[in-house]
């Protein structure tokens, strides 16, 4: 017998169409995360965080091969399967018939010898490779660049900052909280180019031309007044000095962002380039440029403006 929570554990398991597919591909086939991604056009970190919660909800079995984990569904019984089972008998969707004729296309190519960059071909950003990361394209991308003298508004704990500071002549974290600067102050120490100062992004406490770049990446989100935030950043950068905005689209997920105490829920990229014209900005770019991998998946905007 379930209890009412295990009840609504096991539907809410069962209701995801993306966890449908796979279950229903493991029951006619036993195949990798990555061939499973390759069918499915899921992002492989869904793929494995699907697979873990169908495993450990005893629908799913995971067996080594040749070094790396193939699933399979696991022979029907407890109350997961019971309701898998019922509703399995119910399906009837086009998806499920392109899905099965995919799996035997990539079970075909397994047996070609295909190398990993083959098999991936198209499709290479939703699979890992060792040391192949945004985080390591970000520092191979910054050592060809010299930044100036650099503002960082709502600069956190330093992350970001202690990723350019060597390409900076000078950098400049603004913060509003004095427990989030002191955690900056720690992890930035060895750095003497960069000065830590606590302020308002609305009101920078800085004189006029000051800076070469600002950089305002996600700073707009703890804003109700984001144009004014634009302002300011105009007013403090040099001629044809630029400003890097990264900002989450307007989104309806109010809970979600609340946990983060953001101010607003997103800004339309036409909204966010109107803002950045009234402030004397000349606009590059304005665009959604990625979507989050993760529930409720975020679009995120890029801006490059110049004064």
């Amino acid at each position: 017998m379930l209890t009412l929570k295990q009840s609504t554990e096991l539907c809410s398991l069962l209701a995801d169409s993306s966890r449908q597919r796979l279950l229903l591909l493991l029951e006619v086939h036993a195949l990798s995360a990555t061939e499973l991604t390759e069918i499915t056009g899921l992002a492989q970190s869904r793929v494995s965080t699907h697979l873990s919660r169908l495993k450990a909800a005893g629908l799913v079995q995971a067996e080594k091969s040749e070094g790396s984990a193939v699933y399979s569904a696991r022979p029907l019984h407890g109350p997961a399967a019971g309701l898998w089972q019922s509703l399995r008998s119910q399906l009837d969707d086009a998806q499920t018939g392109a899905d099965q004729e995919r799996a035997e296309q990539v079970l075909r190519a397994r047996s070609k010898g295909q190398t990993w960059a083959e098999s991936v071909a198209g499709r290479m950003e939703r699979h890992y490779s060792p040391g192949r990361t945004w985080e390591a394209t970000a520092h191979a991308l910054i050592g060809v660049i010299q930044l100036g003298a650099v503002l960082d508004l709502a600069s956190g704990d330093g992350v970001f900052a202690e990723l350019i500071a060597p390409r900076c002549q000078q950098l400049t974290c603004v913060e509003i909280s004095d427990t989030v600067l002191a955690a900056a102050r720690r992890r930035l120490a060895g750095h003497l180019n960069i000065h830590l100062q606590q302020g308002d992004i609305h009101a920078l406490p800085f004189e006029a031309a000051r800076f070469d770049t600002v950089f305002a990446l996600h700073a707009l989100a703890y804003s109700a007044e984001p144009a004014a935030v634009i302002a300011e950043a105009h007013r403090v950068l040099k001629p044809n000095g630029t400003l890097i905005v990264a900002a989450l689209a307007a989104h309806p997920h109010v809970e979600t962002v609340r946990a983060y105490d953001h101010r607003n829920q997103g800004i339309k990229a036409e909204a966010l380039a109107a803002m950045l014209n009234s402030a004397g900005f000349e606009v590059a770019l304005c665009a959604v440029t990625s979507q989050e991998t993760r529930p409720p998946y975020f679009d995120v905007i890029t801006a490059v403006a110049r004064r």
